[in-house]
């Protein structure tokens, strides 16, 4: 009995620890939705936290640039805030992760009130996310 004990205890913390960990890859579906979401929520607040706060403008209508150099330079322009960073901080993460090794450059001659930059963002990935979702469908 002890044996056999054991191994259900060990089964157990096996089960308990993967339960734990966060997936190893998660889709950029969800990583998008998860990012429109976050947006949604700050946004549904009385204010936007640190809405007062300027970051530098993406042009996220460029033709010119890829989604993965827009991603990026979204992430850098957030990256700016240093207050109320732990609430931009599931969309920094979530952005790097999209936009994987590409490296970008980002003027802050304009900017924006993170207000104003926030739904700018949110149309973006909303608009990747129905991108990916037209291309899964058959």
């Amino acid at each position: 009995m002890l044996p056999w004990l054991k191994a259900a205890l060990a089964a157990l913390s096996l089960l308990q620890l993967v339960s734990s960990r966060p997936p190893m890859s998660t889709s950029p579906k969800l990583k998008l939705s998860e990012i429109t979401h976050r947006i949604q929520q700050l946004n549904s607040g009385v204010q936007v936290p640190c809405n007062d706060t300027r970051v530098a403008q993406v042009a996220f209508t460029d033709r010119k640039l890829s989604e993965q150099e827009l991603l990026c330079q979204a992430a850098t322009a957030l990256t700016s805030i240093t207050r109320c960073r732990k609430d931009y901080e599931p969309l920094i993460i979530n952005l790097q992760s999209l936009h994987g090794d590409t490296s970008c450059s980002l003027s802050d001659e304009n900017e924006i009130y993170l207000r104003n930059f926030l739904p700018e963002l949110g149309n973006f990935t909303q608009g990747m996310y129905r991108h990916l979702a037209a291309l899964a469908a058959p």
